[in-house]
């Protein structure tokens, strides 16, 4: 595994945006939860860059996902993850740990975008 590899998983509602971000060593660097408009992603991205994220993985049920690859396109490496394999995947599932479980799977490999 990567040493310097640094992940995000991150859970797209409509009106908010749920972000984990995790290292080469399945610790958590970093949990925040963002609202949906142009300055809350600018953060978001900002935030994530900052921690040295290269690569991010989103889940998003309908098109809410567009504004937020729109805004991370640049910045790194990012995958839209069909929500319906994620819940395919053993493990416990809930709205608020979702970005953490994105990013551990993201981490370990087991999705592709």
């Amino acid at each position: 595994m990567d040493r310097n590899r640094t992940v995000a998983g991150l859970d797209v509602h409509k009106d908010s945006i749920y972000l984990c971000i995790m290292g080469h060593d399945e610790v958590i660097i970093f949990e925040k939860k963002y609202g949906v408009l142009t300055p809350d992603l600018r953060q978001m991205c900002n935030d994530m860059v900052e921690r040295g994220v290269t690569e991010a993985a989103m889940e998003s049920t309908a098109v809410y996902w567009v504004p937020v690859s729109n805004e991370l396109c640049e910045s790194m490496e990012l995958k839209l993850v069909n929500p319906y394999f994620i819940k395919q995947l053993p493990g416990r599932k809930s709205d608020v740990k979702d970005a953490r479980w994105i990013a551990e799977c993201l981490l370990k490999n087991l999705i592709k975008g």
